[in-house]
């Protein structure tokens, strides 16, 4: 039965594989062009920890390549377009560009995409051990989600251990500080007891000096921002997991979780896809540019 539609799939595959293919040298060219721009305008105005920044995002964009070659998976390109976006938002927009203390919530909105991201790569690493002859065990649609989950809650652990160890050792601010506005702890009750006491910051001094140049409270070190980082990731990963749930339990039916969720590919597939990605990236550079028009 599958057999008379041999031809047709293999047409449609590769129709799908051109398309595909320009989709990601396209996003990947266009945001390639401006971190280049960047990295020139930074040498520019010697701002070398900037040109590092733009080369590092540069050699990010590499990853999912290499990834899909390594573990002979297929990334959906929206899937590949977010982690683009991410990794573009993160370096070039965030870092370099200030948006994380320019706009509010950046920093919060890349935490969570960082959670949704990373559980994609621990289902995808758990998916490839399910179909390996050379692991025995197989998990279920739940346990395969609940380890992808605990992926990304690993991961971001491992990144505010990053972090802290920066600011600890390097003088940074990547555990940003926020804004304490009352202090709530039982050491300031009188009597002792084990009784929480409520007291609204109306003065800070600092080595005599008066700092309430932050009205109404004190800068917190970082135990916040944490904390918030960690929750963000917590929905993130949950939000992923969740849909790579019912993909599996459903068996691979629905566009937007087909959309996100990396395909695990047969050796014979990977080696076949790869052959087709490149004679239709050749043959699409050969082709005029009005040749695909009615």
């Amino acid at each position: 039965m599958f057999k008379r539609r041999n031809k047709p799939a293999k047409a449609e595959s590769a129709v799908e594989t051109r398309r595909r293919v320009r989709r990601r040298l396209t996003i990947r060219g266009v945001l390639s062009f401006f971190i280049i721009l960047t990295f020139i305008r930074s040498a520019f105005m010697h701002r070398y920890e900037n040109m590092f920044v733009a080369l590092l995002a540069l050699i990010l964009f590499c990853v999912p390549m290499l990834i899909e070659r390594s573990l002979a998976i297929d990334i959906p390109p929206l899937m590949e377009g977010i982690i683009y976006c991410f990794i573009y938002a993160a370096e070039i927009l965030g870092e370099i560009n200030s948006f994380y203390t320019i706009i509010p919530g950046w920093d919060t909105m890349l935490h969570t995409i960082n959670g949704f991201l990373v559980a994609a790569v621990g289902f995808s690493l758990i998916d490839l051990f399910n179909r390996s002859e050379r692991f025995s065990f197989k998990l279920s649609p739940l346990f395969l989600a609940i380890v992808a989950f605990c992926f990304s809650m690993t991961v971001g652990v491992l990144w505010e251990f990053f972090e802290f160890g920066m600011d600890q050792f390097f003088g940074t601010d990547m555990q940003k500080d926020f804004l304490v506005q009352t202090v709530n702890s039982v050491s300031l009750n009188p009597t002792g007891l084990n009784t929480v006491v409520h007291e609204p910051i109306e003065s800070l001094i600092v080595n005599g000096k008066d700092w309430m140049q932050f009205p109404g409270g004190y800068l917190d070190i970082g135990l916040i921002d944490t904390m918030k980082d960690l929750l963000v990731n917590f929905v993130g990963a949950v939000i992923f997991s969740a849909i790579g749930f019912f993909y599996v339990k459903t068996r691979g039916r629905g566009k937007l979780a087909a959309s996100l969720i990396p395909i695990v590919l047969d050796p014979d597939e990977a080696e076949q896809q790869d052959k087709t990605e490149k004679t239709q990236k050749n043959a699409g550079d050969r082709e005029p540019d009005g040749g695909g028009s009615v």
